[in-house]
């Protein structure tokens, strides 16, 4: 049964995954990358409790969340909205997380993958995470739209959230 239950939700996570990069790609045009201003609340209302924008800073390049969605609250433990990588993650998860967005920069595309919430004392939570580029000038990416679904169990261990470090 709890197979079941965790299959579910990674499939439902996954058409989630689909449904925002349909709106993303939605969003395009021609080649040029959609701009913060393309995006509306409106159109990933359903979306919106995990959802992050986050500002891609240069010389030196790194990120700060520019905006974080309610849903992340709960899964971080704390208000994350205006803090920089190193100061919401462990050096380990600040890194991967600076290689994996300085991929979605630089390659103008996309970026998808899982990343475990062990990191914040919940190994048994992941969240299957999709960074999607966004650029004022349709060409260089200046911000970065986020959306994270978390898999695994709550319910296991008594789990309601993820403990403050």
């Amino acid at each position: 049964m709890k197979m079941n239950a965790q299959l579910s939700a990674s499939a439902s996570a996954a058409r989630a995954h689909q449904e925002m990069f349909a709106y993303w790609a939605s969003l395009r045009r021609g080649a040029a990358l959609p701009a913060r201003g393309d995006v509306s609340p409106l159109g990933i209302k359903r979306m919106l409790p995990t959802v992050s924008l986050i500002d891609v800073i240069n010389q030196p390049r790194d990120y700060r969340l520019r905006l974080a969605g309610t849903g992340l609250y709960g899964l971080y433990g704390r208000e994350i909205t205006g803090k920089g990588l190193s100061d919401v993650y462990n050096t380990a998860a600040a890194d991967y997380w600076r290689e994996e967005l300085d991929k979605v920069v630089d390659g103008r595309r996309p970026g998808v993958g899982v990343h475990s919430m062990a990191w914040r004392g919940a190994p048994h939570m992941s969240i299957l995470w999709l960074r999607l580029p966004l650029a004022s000038n349709g060409k260089d990416v200046d911000m970065i739209l986020g959306y994270d679904a978390v898999i695994g169990t709550h319910s296991d261990h008594g789990f309601s959230g993820i403990r403050a470090a």
